[in-house]
């Protein structure tokens, strides 16, 4: 591992992606900065990656907050120049329409939509001056299509999407690398395995291979970095061979 003069951001930096991510670029030398609504359940992503000998800041950060968006991307950029933002919050729920209240609605929204514009908008603020940088999103199957109950999921989904490719329209021209990462399965994470139990019994986990490992999504991640600008993805598309699609 050698050392790097830069810092990478996840927000959103859960237990399974955003951990996986943030291991990864910390193993290639980057200061990870990781966010996530409580920072004291960052403490077990903090040990694995200082016992490995990297280096992370952990921050509880709630990305519908543009203050705190703005405060957390801003002392990450002071640590060391900010390379790499990568907005990784999920709101995935599944509700009837008639059960879908208000509030689900508006807060899916403002978790999987607004907080992206914002995560967005702020890294570009520092990025652009220096004429460098990389910000990316994590999308989902429902980026792409409404599947039924998911009205609420899907419609901040898409509009992440499109939040993304307007800015990597903007943005890349100015040397500034906007992707949108679009996993179309489910990924192995406790809450998918017991929702697919629940839905389908336990059968639905004998097929090792229809789920995707978060690790995968890490480097999945760390390819779109390391594209050359004569090559910049604006979307890609991960799946697992045995996924139906």
């Amino acid at each position: 591992m050698s050392p790097r003069n830069a810092t990478v951001a996840v927000i959103g930096a859960g237990d399974y992606i955003g951990a996986e991510i943030a291991k990864k670029f910390a193993a290639e030398g980057f200061t990870v900065f990781a966010g996530r609504r409580d920072g004291a359940k960052l403490a077990p992503l903090v040990g694995q990656i200082e016992a490995a000998g990297g280096s992370i800041v952990a921050r509880s950060l709630d990305a519908r907050e543009a203050d705190q968006v703005a405060a957390f991307l801003d002392e990450a950029d002071a640590y060391a120049p900010l390379e790499v933002c990568i907005f990784n919050v999920g709101a995935n729920v599944n509700f009837p329409i008639l059960d879908t209240t208000d509030r689900v609605f508006r807060k899916v929204w403002e978790m999987a939509c607004w907080a992206g514009f914002l995560a967005g908008r702020e890294s570009a603020r520092l990025m652009l001056p220096r004429g460098a940088g990389n910000i990316f999103f994590t999308g989902a199957t429902a980026s792409l299509r409404g599947g039924s109950g998911f009205a609420a999921f899907a419609s901040a989904k898409f509009g992440l999407r499109a939040v993304a490719q307007a800015m990597a329209r903007e943005l890349g021209p100015k040397n500034i690398h906007v992707a949108h990462l679009v996993i179309d399965s489910g990924v192995d994470t406790a809450w998918v395995r017991e929702r697919r139990v629940e839905l389908w019994g336990k059968a639905a986990l004998d097929n090792p291979d229809l789920l995707m490992p978060p690790s995968s999504v890490a480097e999945s991640y760390w390819q779109l970095y390391q594209q050359p600008k004569s090559a910049w993805s604006f979307e890609m598309e991960i799946r697992p061979f045995g996924e139906k699609w």
